[in-house]
């Protein structure tokens, strides 16, 4: 494997490590938030569609951190964007134990997005510089493997600490646990030296961002979040009358996602990135509609097709970028995800709001407590169902013309068609 750490004494496997364990401090921060969702709306008094406020703060702080921190990497370099990351992070997650209601629980929730941000701004472009072809989507595949490998961590330690009573203030304190890890193999460390892909200018990564095949797949990729997202977020409220543990679920979507794509290459390989795109769209729409359905042992039979369905879209999407459109560069990677994430931003209060309306509509069924719990969860989840159908089609399209293009080639011909900067 080529790296560009060797020629610059870089040692890269320690940065990949550290960039790992920041990785699990935002997955921690996702999943044990999923987790104790339901003790603050209880404590603060609030509705599911104030609690979706306040999931939106953390998918909104990312895309903002992002979008600046893309731009800002030729700049400033990988360093400075991660210690940004920690400082908000340390901030985020202190505010978030001393939050004394709603409005201080939307800040503290957006600082710790931000810290995600960075997070993804300096990691996502140090990894894909540092390998080439199909090596590039598998090793951010392995990278990305630590998201839901943290959601694991953080669900198990939720649950193990609900059912003991330990208090939420106590589990989001244990986020600070890879936070100061992540921070501790950093110090000290040389960076990879921040470059523009392809010897392009960062006035020609935005030129490379006009590309047709960048705005498709940047339009895909706020699907792809929803799809992810929406029901990982939400498992809790909706999933709790099921029959079968919310955590547990979680846990078991996130694990499986871990173990694909830590083998994300042999896959990528044999189905090439638009094959796994288009099998994971099929997978994920079907998933969702079993696990709006499914009662009991079933649930869990649901949420591992779920799984499979979503656990290569986030890397692979990102890793499609970096192979056929390498001169859109950090900025380009940085953008794309910032999208995901402001996607799922966006629809958090909506399917809050969605779940509360189901509730009203059950209620005048004459349905009433777990029954009407259920029902009203399962209607929410056959909703999203719509995100991911969307792309069975559109990732459809997208591996019949791509099906003889070889990485590395489409923003070439899309800049030679621009005046240079």
């Amino acid at each position: 494997m080529a790296t560009t750490a060797t020629a610059q004494s870089v040692d890269a496997n320690k940065i990949f490590i550290a960039s790992c364990f920041a990785l699990i401090t935002t997955a921690m921060a996702f999943g044990i938030r999923a987790g104790v969702l339901t003790q603050l709306g209880d404590q603060f008094r609030l509705t599911n569609e104030q609690l979706g406020y306040v999931n939106q703060m953390a998918f909104l702080g990312f895309p903002v951190a992002m979008i600046i921190g893309g731009p800002l990497y030729n700049a400033l370099g990988p360093r400075r964007i991660v210690w940004m990351a920690f400082a908000a992070h340390v901030l985020g997650l202190v505010m978030t134990i001393f939050a004394g209601g709603f409005w201080t629980l939307l800040l503290s929730t957006f600082l710790v997005g931000v810290g995600n941000g960075m997070v993804e701004a300096a990691c996502n472009p140090m990894i894909a510089n540092a390998y080439t072809g199909n090596e590039t989507t598998k090793m951010l595949n392995r990278f990305h493997m630590w998201f839901p490998g943290g959601i694991v961590i953080a669900t198990l330690v939720s649950k193990f600490m609900t059912d003991n009573n330990l208090g939420w203030q106590l589990q989001i304190g244990i986020i600070l646990i890879p936070a100061v890890i992540y921070a501790f193999l950093f110090l000290g460390q040389t960076f990879p030296q921040s470059r523009a892909e392809g010897g392009a200018s960062t006035g020609q990564n935005f030129q490379a961002m006009l590309s047709p095949l960048y705005l498709f797949i940047f339009a895909c990729m706020a699907l792809t979040a929803i799809s992810e997202f929406g029901p990982q977020q939400w498992v809790g409220p909706i999933m709790q009358n099921s029959g079968a543990s919310p955590m547990l679920i979680l846990a078991l979507v996130t694990g499986l996602m871990a173990v694909g794509r830590y083998f994300a290459g042999p896959v990528v390989h044999r189905l090439n990135p638009t094959g796994v795109l288009w099998a994971s769209a099929v997978f994920a729409t079907a998933g969702i509609l079993l696990m709006s359905q499914a009662t009991g042992a079933m649930v869990y039979v649901a949420a591992a097709m779920f799984a499979i369905g979503v656990c290569y879209f986030w890397p692979t999407m990102l890793g499609f970028v970096a192979e056929y459109l390498p001169r859109t560069g950090a900025i380009g990677l940085s953008i794309l995800g910032g999208l995901g994430m402001f996607s799922a931003s966006i629809f958090q209060p909506i399917i809050g709001g969605w779940l509360d309306n189901e509730k009203i509509k059950t209620a005048a069924a004459g349905l009433t407590g777990n029954a009407a719990d259920l029902a009203a969860g399962q209607a929410t989840l056959a909703r999203m169902a719509f995100f991911p159908g969307i792309l069975i089609v559109a990732f459809g399209v997208l591996y019949v013309v791509m099906r003889n293009r070889k990485p590395g080639h489409v923003d070439e011909v899309v800049l030679a068609a621009q005046p240079q900067q």
